[in-house]
Formats: C-alpha cells, structure tokens, sequence
C-alpha cells in the first residue's frame, strides 16, 4: 500500500511536526532512529495498521521529544502502539514511562536505559534484536527484556543493525496484533 496523507502536528512548544500515515487499521507510531525514516517498514506495516511515521527534532532535550512524541500520538488516534529502532527505541520506552497513552511498545536494538525509566514502563513490550548483530547489543536486549515488567524478546536469526524491514515486519504485526486485542479499547 503506497498511499499516503501527510499532516502537521503542534507540539507543546509551538513546534509544527510533519508526519505521514499510511494505511488504515490500528494506529501504530514509528519512532525514527539515527538511519531516518522507516518508509519501507511503514509501507509493510500498512496492510494492518494505520502507521504514522514523523521528523523528530534531533538533538533537542528528551522531554520536548516526548512532547512531540504525545502530539503524533494524538494525531495518530487512541490506542496506539509505538515502535521505535535504536534512539527511537529508548524515545519510545521514555514515553511509555512519562506516562504517554501507549497501547504496546516495541523497539529494536534500542542503546541501554536507565533503571528508573525501565521501571516506569508498565505497557507491554516486544525487545527485538538481530542474531548478526555484537554480542553485546544482545546482551544489552535480554537485559532490557528482563528488566521491564511486561516485555517479550525476540532475536532474528541473520539480522544487524540494518534490520530488513521484510524481515521485521511480520513479527511487529503478530505482537502488535496480539498486545492490541489484549489491551482495553483493542480492536
């Protein structure tokens, strides 16, 4: 599915954010981290879900890029889940732990976080991690996955940094399907 609308947002400090949506289904945010977008991944993700994909403000303090991470949310609709791919994964997990209203998270190789944010996460989460990738990237994924309250781990076998998004696709979907029909207000 290659349709896409595009929107602005307004964040809590004036900020307009540009995002673009693709599909229709349960919303489902994508967090960028520092390769970009995540179009391809968007564009597989949209056969199921309405996916939302935005600029972040890079180099800004955490807190306003939760602040703008609120904003796409709303924009997203209720319910949304939220994926994020290594600095997207740990703005994804501070949201969660702000208390944004996040049905599931899922990250990718997100770098390591401090304990009283993991702590704060109380929304299900899916750590994946890519089995070519350094070991301790690994080990830094089973340790967040122990860590959070509510967290599965996933590794996928031939996998790096530069994760396939054919490859992470299905196993985003069978997670977020299943968190989503879980959660009050699923589908």
């Amino acid at each position: 599915m290659d349709e896409v609308s595009r929107g602005r947002v307004v964040s809590r400090d004036g900020r307009e954010i540009a995002y673009e949506r693709y599909g229709d289904g349960s919303p489902l945010v994508l967090v960028p981290g520092t390769d970009g977008g995540g179009r391809a991944l968007a564009v597989l993700l949209a056969r199921r879900f309405s996916v939302v994909t935005y600029e972040r403000r890079w180099g800004g303090a955490v807190e306003r890029e939760i602040e703008d991470l609120a904003a796409v949310l709303e924009a997203a609709g209720p319910g949304a889940a939220v994926h994020g791919t290594e600095t997207g994964g740990v703005l994804a997990l501070a949201g969660a732990a702000a208390g944004l209203p996040v049905a599931a998270v899922s990250v990718y190789e997100p770098e390591p976080l401090a304990d009283r944010l993991v702590q704060a996460v109380h929304a299900r989460v899916l750590v994946v991690d890519g089995g070519a990738s350094p070991a301790e990237t690994r080990r830094t994924a089973r340790a967040l996955t122990a860590a959070l309250p509510r967290a599965r781990h996933r590794t996928l076998t031939g996998q790096t940094r530069e994760v396939a998004p054919h490859v992470l696709a299905p196993v985003l979907e069978e997670f977020l399907e299943d968190s989503l029909a879980e959660s009050p207000g699923g589908p």
